[in-house]
């Protein structure tokens, strides 16, 4: 997908940022980087919280090979099929996944004022 049919897709959202990551892009909102468009896939940020939701659809994590093996990226699971034609459906999912990764913004945060602390004593 291109960057035009990204902003569409997303469009009852509100507006997104859109840069080029990897082979696809990236799909930004609200300072986090909250979905994926990879080799023709939308991909939404997932944890504990959201994963069996995505399941329940029969979606799937993000995979991809590597040195002759396949890598399981669970932290992005691919968006349902039905949300590409219900845009205030996908909505609700996008703002699900902004909400996932504040929180593991906040949590490497956390993490990371926690490591600067123990290496000031």
């Amino acid at each position: 997908m291109d960057r035009e049919a990204l902003a569409e897709l997303f469009s009852a959202l509100g507006p997104v940022s859109i840069r080029r990551m990897f082979s696809g892009h990236g799909i930004g909102a609200e300072g986090v980087t909250f979905a994926l468009a990879l080799r023709g896939v939308v991909l939404l940020k997932v944890d504990e919280t959201t994963r069996p939701r995505f399941a329940a659809e029969g979606a799937k994590p993000f995979q991809y090979e590597a040195r002759g093996r396949t890598v399981t990226v669970n932290s992005y699971w691919s968006l349902p099929e039905r949300l590409y034609d219900d845009p205030d459906e996908l909505a609700e999912w996008a703002r699900g996944a902004i909400a996932v990764a504040h929180r593991v913004a906040a949590a490497k945060a956390a993490k990371a004022g926690r490591r600067q602390g123990r290496s000031k004593s």
